[in-house]
């Protein structure tokens, strides 16, 4: 059995590169950008209007001037207008380019217009007020996003606005998740009273696709060589299996016997962990990885949530939330295991502060609804007093 940090070593070296691939602009949400993108031109491309309203010579507005001849109208996407008569004014629009020969935007609240005339109400006026100078969000070359972020609905406008309708981001593993056991059946399916719904693995396959990876599930039945067959095709389709349960030491639990007979290097089979003890981690030949969480919900998420998510986000290049809470009331949890506690989040007095769920058993899925976060409180103590600080990772 291996401590949790042991544990997370060793996932930790078997990061893998998947390599990159170009997608469509809007099939990037969630992915990683796997190269800098640049700026193809100035941004904005020219020195752009802020506000509807007329634009002006600023020196003819200080000589004493402040009523001006409307000379025409400058929409946004219109080509560029010149001012002619630096006594007139060129009424224009929020995105428009600025007029030549015009330094200076009025918002029309500002002005009185009547009979062709627009009035400035005001007794100062800034240079270029209202108006956003050519290059001061960037300059053309300049790296826009530099790569390793991850695309959101900021970043796709980003990349629009760069011209990029293909998206170079890193691959990510194809995922295969395998429920197991004779007592599941289909979530459409009525369960007989000994039975009950596949839940683990939607839950699972939840979570991957808000990592942007898209899964298939598979049920394996509680039957040795039935087992065997299906694992044997599906080590070598795909990079990474997703177990849930048959992993421990259950009259049934055939896995660990099945996937060594094909070949799998156990790396460790058993974490000093509640819940999630007998988590099982492994590598095929074909360097497809294993994870085989135990089969209690609970046990299941959490193990996705703090070791397959690790192992995912550094593969990518990307940090989980190094992410600290208060606990708000003394917990006492005597094995020497880590103890990975669902808790609910709030906010007070400058602080997070985490209350634990209470879960009758590490197969209750309705506490998982209420639970924001899992806190790791470790192995080396029995006790936890109300006010100190712990890890907490947000799921």
């Amino acid at each position: 059995m291996v401590s949790v940090e042991e544990a997370l070593q060793l996932i930790a070296e078997q990061v893998k590169d998947f390599g990159d691939h170009h997608v469509p602009l809007l099939q990037a949400t969630g992915k990683v950008l796997s190269q800098p993108v640049l700026a193809d031109r100035d941004l904005p491309p020219f020195n752009r209007v802020t506000m509807d309203g007329i634009a002006i010579s600023l020196a003819t507005f200080n000589s004493g001037t402040h009523s001006f001849r409307i000379e025409g109208l400058q929409a946004a996407g219109a080509p560029q207008l010149t001012l002619h008569n630096d006594h007139n004014c060129i009424e224009v629009m929020t995105g428009a380019m600025l007029p030549v020969n015009a330094d200076a935007v009025i918002p029309y609240e500002l002005c009185d217009i009547e009979g062709g005339m627009a009035t400035v109400n005001l007794d100062n006026v800034n240079k270029l007020q209202n108006v956003n100078l050519q290059g001061t969000d960037s300059r053309k070359g300049d790296v826009l996003i530099p790569k390793g972020v991850r695309i959101n609905a900021a970043t796709i406008g980003l990349l629009a606005s760069a011209g990029l309708d293909g998206v170079p981001v890193l691959k990510v593993p194809r995922v295969a998740i395998c429920a197991t056991g004779d007592e599941l059946v289909e979530v459409h399916e009525q369960p007989l009273a000994h039975q009950i719904r596949q839940s683990n693995a939607y839950m699972l396959a939840s979570g991957l696709n808000s990592e942007g990876i898209q899964t298939h599930r598979y049920h394996l039945k509680d039957n040795a060589e039935e087992m065997e067959s299906q694992l044997a095709a599906l080590v070598y389709e795909y990079d990474v299996i997703l177990l849930s349960g048959a992993v421990s030491k259950g009259k049934f639990d055939y896995l660990p016997k099945v996937l060594t007979d094909l070949g799998m290097h156990t790396i460790f089979h058993s974490i000093a962990q509640r819940p999630g003890k007998p988590f099982l981690f492994g590598k095929m030949p074909d360097q497809c990885l294993i994870f085989g969480f135990p089969g209690n919900p609970i046990s299941t998420f959490v193990c996705y949530q703090l070791y397959f998510k690790f192992w995912l986000y550094l593969s990518l290049g990307l940090q989980l939330p190094e992410l600290t809470a208060c606990l708000n009331k003394a917990i006492d949890f005597k094995p020497a295991l880590a103890y990975h506690m669902l808790v609910r989040l709030e906010y007070g007095d400058g602080k997070v502060i985490a209350t634990p769920v209470e879960t009758s058993t590490s197969g209750d899925l309705v506490s998982l609804v209420q639970a924001a976060a899992i806190m790791t409180l470790s192995a080396d103590r029995n006790r936890f007093e109300a006010g100190e600080v712990f890890p907490v990772q947000l799921v």
